[in-house]
């Protein structure tokens, strides 16, 4: 920048001594403006030397440039002012310099110094000095200054005062602006470049945060997400450390999640600022234009969840498959909050598609990954399974010869083939858990059914299914993960219960449906009682693949355990939930 600047400085210079030297008749210009405008042209080439064998230009080496850059027009100056002067461009190249090197304040700040200048120049001809340093050169046999005294005359200066003042205000304007959109897509592609397939969605999450927290100066981050066709608010977290993010931790799911961070809003983005025991807020909708919002509307829960003086928010919708809002705690939003605001849209309009592009190949990884596991299960079951079904078979012929003989093989026979069975019935339900499930609030009912018969005739263990409640309507994830507990529910009774019946049954309730399975075996060795979902992650007890399923989908579990009667586990799904979003 100071390279161009200074080769535009030596160019400008030279333009005016030729124009001057072409037609000195006309100008009637005094020998000393040569003698300045060389010393002009000297100063710049010795600018454009020390650029040329600087590595890099400092803060006050470009405040002495632009100060002479200042001081020299204004000293030209004295010889012609007006706009019709060749040196009147100098005035414009110093307030284009200011606003190319800096902003409004400072190239306003530079017409306003020129100004002043020109009025102290003006001052000095009528106290004349001018006459007076003209006297002494002429007694010393040189030339006359030849001061052009009508250009510094009040009223003429007055419109060249308000002409740089009203060129700086506006240079410094369109300057303030071009800075503001160069920061904005500087920033904007920083971001970019912090979406990478390899991190992964958390990673890329945790980039994009840190540089929000960066560019906006704020504490905390959070972002809350949610799938369509799932129950759970992902809420995620990340703070500043020491100039870096921190890592993205996810946060304990709650109930309360959607109520707190995905609470219904007409503003696509919004500020909210704590005032006298509420909150003031400024709504912007989805097109920047200002909302007209009531105090601490949709803050309540959200200031009881988390800590915070002010907040910004704004939402985000990718596809019809995932939405969310994306939260930055005590930002240091100076200036104009509105712009502050509109940059954050901007900002994350800009960022989305990559995000969901990451999002897209996350869920395409995973449709890839059912396919191989499904391919593996067909595998197993053409193969292993096949083949340690074979065995149990020519074991079984030899336990049965060796019973006729009475022969003390027959014990040791009948243990290798239950351990076939067993690891038979191991590698099935393998098998079902690594299939795709194609689930939902149709077929629900039909899936938990197959999934008993298919328990009971392979184990032998008694089991039946009731359904109470028709018609369902839960998400596609929701019904597959409760077929999922279903199956991981029988499993546990086949290991650990000891159990010769079961019962597995779907009904509903005006406020949840209940998926809730049990049976007459010896219970859990480790609990007695009722447990609830809370007091089971407490003491980290219970089935451990089961209360995470329960976890996913935003559910609750109850436990109950007794050593002569067995257990019982529910699930309760909230109804409410199933008209969110449209669900």
């Amino acid at each position: 920048m100071e390279r161009w600047l200074a080769t535009a400085r030596v160019f400008l210079a030279i333009s005016a001594l030729v124009a001057i030297w072409m037609a000195p008749e006309s100008s009637g210009y005094s020998p000393w403006v040569y003698w300045f405008l060389g010393l002009y042209i000297v100063h710049g080439v010795v600018v454009m030397l020390l650029l040329r064998y600087r590595h890099e230009s400092t803060k006050a080496f470009r405040t002495l440039v632009h100060g002479a850059d200042i001081v020299w027009p204004a000293f030209v100056s004295l010889f012609a002012t007006s706009q019709q002067s060749p040196f009147f461009l100098f005035f414009v190249f110093v307030l284009v310099a200011a606003a190319y090197r800096w902003g409004l304040p400072e190239t306003f700040g530079t017409s306003a110094a020129i100004v002043t200048l020109l009025w102290i120049e003006s001052v000095a001809v009528k106290l004349g000095l001018v006459v007076w340093f003209d006297r002494v050169l002429a007694h010393n046999g040189l030339p006359l200054l030849g001061v052009n005294v009508p250009d510094l005359e009040p009223k003429h200066l007055i419109t060249i005062s308000a002409y740089l003042l009203v060129m700086g205000l506006l240079l410094g304007y369109l300057a303030e602006q071009q800075k503001q959109l160069r920061a904005e897509r500087a920033v904007i592609t920083r971001v970019l470049g912090r979406v990478r397939v390899d991190e992964g969605l958390s990673g890329t999450l945790r980039e994009i945060l840190g540089e929000l927290l960066s560019v906006y100066g704020a504490r905390r981050a959070l972002v809350a997400s949610q799938e369509t066709n799932s129950y759970r608010v992902f809420v995620g977290e990340v703070h500043a450390s020491d100039g870096r993010p921190s890592q993205l931790r996810w946060l304990e799911s709650s109930a309360t999640d959607r109520e707190t961070y995905l609470f219904e809003s007409n503003a696509n983005a919004a500020l909210a600022v704590r005032r006298n025991g509420g909150f003031q807020l400024l709504g912007l909708d989805s097109e920047g234009g200002r909302l007209r919002m009531s105090p601490g509307d949709g803050m309540a829960h959200l200031a009881s969840a988390q800590s915070f003086e002010c907040t910004a928010f704004v939402s985000f919708v990718f596809g019809r498959e995932w939405w969310g809002r994306i939260f930055l705690l005590d930002p240091g939003m100076g200036g104009d909050r509105e712009e502050e605001l509109r940059f954050l849209q901007e900002l994350v309009r800009q960022v989305g598609p990559a995000v969901y592009n990451v999002y897209l190949l996350r869920r395409l990884r995973q449709r890839a990954g059912a396919v191989e596991r499904a391919r593996v299960a067909r595998e197993l079951h053409d193969g292993a399974v096949q083949s340690l079904i074979a065995m149990e078979m020519q074991v079984d012929v030899l336990k049965r010869s060796s019973e006729s003989r009475d022969s003390v093989l027959t014990p040791e026979l009948a243990r290798i083939q239950g351990l076939l069975r067993e690891e038979v019935l191991k590698l099935r339900e393998l098998m079902q858990q690594m299939k795709s499930l194609d689930v939902d609030s149709s077929n629900l009912a039909r899936h938990i059914e197959e999934v008993v018969e298919r328990f009971q005739r392979e184990t032998g263990i008694s089991a039946g299914f009731v359904c109470e409640v028709q018609p369902l309507q839960l998400p596609q994830l929701t019904c597959r993960e409760m077929v999922r507990i279903a199956q991981e529910g029988l499993v546990n009774i086949r290991k650990h219960s000891g159990a010769k019946h079961a019962m597995v049954r779907l009904d509903g309730r005006e406020d949840c449906y209940r998926l809730s399975i049990e049976d007459d075996g010896g219970g859990f060795s480790d609990l007695t009682g009722r447990f609830t979902f809370a007091e089971l992650e407490a003491m980290r007890k219970g089935p451990l693949v089961i209360r995470e399923r329960v976890r996913l989908i935003g559910a609750d579990l109850a436990l109950e355990s007794d050593p002569s009667r067995g257990s019982r586990l529910e699930v309760r799904v909230l109804r409410h939930r199933e008209t969110e979003n449209g669900q």
